[in-house]
């Protein structure tokens, strides 16, 4: 049975792993679990309009895994023609920043949604939050608890063993109001008091063993500044966000399932208008990645990558930096589908929709990474000629450019070899090939240097084998690229690979023992003269190499850096399939 990385559609699963993660197929449904709950309840007339929302916290840049939960809570309102939120969850100002906030708002627009005018912050209801906290006080549902944080986890208990009441549950609602009041005042230092909700110290969901409801922060926030010294936790906050925006199909991960008895408590208790339904699905797992905003933040201190948009880096920015296109992220996640099982899903399946995605549209270049040079001794010293090289193979209607050739070429140093195999159909002593859309020519002479080391061969041409003129029926089995040595432009040419080299790198002891020293290799390459004026945001498929695509960052006119976006060719697959059996 096919793998994930083959892109093939089949609903069949492979079955649970020894990890506890299943690797899936593919799903053919297009009305996945979510859309089939939505359907009916439109249907029954539940709901009029499907309203849902994004509310990532802006503590760090976005992720693959981000993309599925964009493009769900995005894409069923798309189809049912309903309304989404972009809301911050800004509720921890100690770890938020404004660079975070509109790297998230640059990418869900790269992704290809708007929120229109609904662009909103879990700050926007810190008043009515507030209110919705006097409110339980006042029915006796909540508390302001003084044990430290110490003490207030030994008296939650274990998953094993009950916990028990705090001696500040008992305190009566006037004392509650007081002092929450002067926990609003700022009249405590951070940590003195937390609110609590007072649900069951004894239940065997520890989410529901009084959980804080609110926590003293002395700290400057990024949108409402020092108005607030306390501030809701992100399960209060996000219930009470989800109610106040008329959310219908609150969508979350697998890890927010046992959070969902105390979302449906604070609507129990508190009544509000909109009533939502929290739905979760499994997240996003992609091998050799993690996802941890933590651990991608230590990759980043720890030097090992430059930064949040580094192109190795599973984050939404470093993708698009390497040159993903959004519709095949898209694609990907489609592909992948929306389940209730957590799953890996193989890096070769991502790359299939790339490689799908830029095949049919991007023009071919010839560029050279690792240049061997190529003298033709019989070819007049000062003669220049233009060959006509296609731009796509595939689609004669997007033309041909001007490809200069020249006595001096540079040819890819692993399309020689010296002491070739029988069924080595490139350059060799003695041996013929064909450059593309040029001319035959024969190596006669290899010249190296006093360390033994080949730096260039010393070759004739035929005249009579010009590419597309006909003149000529001698064949050869190899065709290899080239460049003019003259006409060339330098660049630097930075080539990804995978940055860990374990398929799950969450279940090392420590991931930082499984990267991949090999993961960055940066060449200095020769390119065909047209690459000195391509844009920014163009793709080329350097022929034979893979996609490349001009660095966002680094790259200028005076200096150009390209990034390998992906491989012509999956070199993993086979043993990204062998690992991922032995799971």
């Amino acid at each position: 049975m096919a793998y994930l990385f083959q892109c093939l559609y089949n609903s069949a699963p492979l079955g649970s792993t020894a990890s506890g993660i299943r690797i899936i197929m593919s799903d053919t449904e297009t009305r996945d679990f979510i859309r089939q709950i939505i359907h009916e309840d439109l249907e029954s007339g539940k709901h009029d309009e499907i309203v849902t929302r994004f509310p990532p916290e802006p503590n760090g840049y976005l992720h693959i895994g981000h993309v599925m939960s964009i493009c769900l809570n995005f894409g069923v309102t798309v189809e049912t023609s309903g309304r989404t939120f972009l809301r911050f969850d800004d509720t921890n100002p100690a770890r938020e920043d404004e660079e975070f906030v509109n790297a998230i708002e640059r990418d869900v627009r790269w992704l290809g949604f708007d929120w229109q005018d609904r662009l909103t912050h879990a700050s926007d209801y810190f008043a009515q939050i507030y209110a919705a906290a006097e409110s339980l006080i006042e029915q006796g549902l909540a508390y302001v608890e003084s044990l430290s944080a110490e003490e207030m986890r030994e008296y939650r208990g274990t998953l094993t063993t009950p916990g028990k009441n705090s001696p500040y549950r008992d305190r009566s609602v006037e004392e509650n109001m007081d002092l929450f009041r002067r926990m609003r005042a700022g009249e405590f230092a951070d940590g003195e008091h937390v609110l609590r909700a007072k649900i069951d110290m004894e239940s065997p969901n520890m989410n529901l063993r009084d959980p804080a409801l609110y926590r003293i922060r002395h700290v400057s926030h990024q949108n409402t500044g020092d108005t607030w010294c306390i501030y809701p936790m992100y399960d209060f906050a996000h219930t009470m966000s989800d109610a106040f925006e008329g959310i219908t199909h609150s969508l979350c991960t697998l890890e927010f399932r046992d959070h969902r008895p105390l979302y449906n408590w604070f609507l129990e208790q508190l009544q509000p208008e909109h009533l939502p339904r929290q739905i979760e699905f499994s997240r996003l797992n992609l091998a050799f990645t993690i996802t941890s905003k933590r651990k991608l933040k230590a990759l980043i201190d720890d030097g090992v990558v430059s930064s949040w948009t580094d192109p190795r880096m599973p984050t939404i920015a470093g993708m698009r930096r390497r040159g993903y296109p959004p519709a095949a992220l898209r694609e990907f996640v489609k592909r992948a589908g929306v389940t209730r099982k957590d799953k890996l899903i193989e890096m070769g399946m991502l790359e299939n929709c790339i490689r799908e995605s830029l095949g049919d549209s991007v023009e071919r270049r010839m560029a050279v990474l690792r240049p061997l040079k190529v003298v033709l001794t019989n070819y007049p010293e000062d003669q220049v000629e233009q060959m006509q090289g296609m731009n796509h193979p595939n689609n004669p209607d997007r033309g041909t450019r001007s490809l200069p050739f020249s006595r001096e070429l540079w040819i890819e140093r692993d399309d020689f070899m010296e002491d070739a195999p029988r069924k080595f159909f490139r350059l060799q002593p003695g041996g013929d090939v064909r450059l593309r859309s040029a001319y035959i020519i024969s190596c006669d002479e290899v010249i190296k240097n006093d360390a033994g080391e080949v730096i260039e061969l010393r070759c004739s041409y035929d005249p009579d084998t010009r590419s597309g003129t006909g003149s000529s029926e001698r064949k050869v089995k190899g065709t290899i690229h080239w460049v003019s040595a003259a006409h060339a432009i330098d660049a630097e040419v930075r080539l990804y690979d995978r940055l860990f080299t374990v398929v799950n790198p969450n279940l090392a002891d420590d991931y930082r023992e499984v990267l991949n020293n090999a993961s960055l290799e940066t060449v200095q390459a020769k390119l065909e003269p047209a690459l000195a004026t391509l844009d920014q945001d163009t793709t080329v498929q350097f022929e034979r190499l893979g996609y490349f695509r001009p660095d966002s960052e680094d790259d200028t006119a005076n200096a150009r850096v390209f990034n390998r976006v992906v491989t012509l060719r999956d070199s993993w697959a086979k043993l990204e399939k062998q690992a991922m059996q032995g799971m």
